[in-house]
């Protein structure tokens, strides 16, 4: 269960984590970035089990990996969205966030608690149940081992 954070269409990676800060590599301090210039209280207020939800085509722009990694750092485990950028999509799961579709974004409300339910694939907030999209089995082993690289070593 966490707060959802919610955001709309066309987010690109360059309002979730600014290209200035592209030299950094810590998944802590990239969250102290998270968003600045879009939604500065993000990087302050966010906490480990908050939820992004948002619209259409998250993640859109540049190919950086450092955008899942700044929200991996600041405690995201989900982002649920009605489409993202395929390369964010990626990018993501390779570091160890589930990116997950949900049609039914726009019903979900801003500062909310909401928790995801993998298993019967739906989220859950202020008593309604939004389904999910199925996720492949090979992409929750990615994520759950805590990205690409770790599910290499343990293979």
């Amino acid at each position: 269960m966490g707060r959802v954070w919610k955001f709309g269409d066309d987010i690109d990676t360059d309002a979730i984590i600014p290209g200035r800060f592209l030299t950094i590599y810590d998944p802590k301090e990239l969250a102290s970035h998270a968003f600045e210039g879009t939604r500065d209280e993000f990087a302050k207020e966010a906490r480990q089990g908050d939820i992004i939800v948002a619209g259409r085509n998250f993640g859109c722009g540049s190919s950086r990996e450092h955008a899942p990694i700044a929200l991996k750092g600041a405690g995201i485990e989900f982002v649920v969205a009605k489409s993202f950028a395929r390369i964010f999509y990626r990018n993501a799961i390779n570091t160890g966030i589930l990116p997950v579709v949900c049609e039914h974004t726009d019903e979900i409300s801003d500062g909310k608690q909401a928790s995801v339910n993998l298993k019967e694939s739906y989220i859950e907030s202020e008593g309604r149940i939004y389904p999910l999209d199925p996720i492949p089995e090979f992409m929750m082993k990615i994520v759950e081992a805590g990205g690409l690289v770790e599910y290499a070593k343990k293979r």
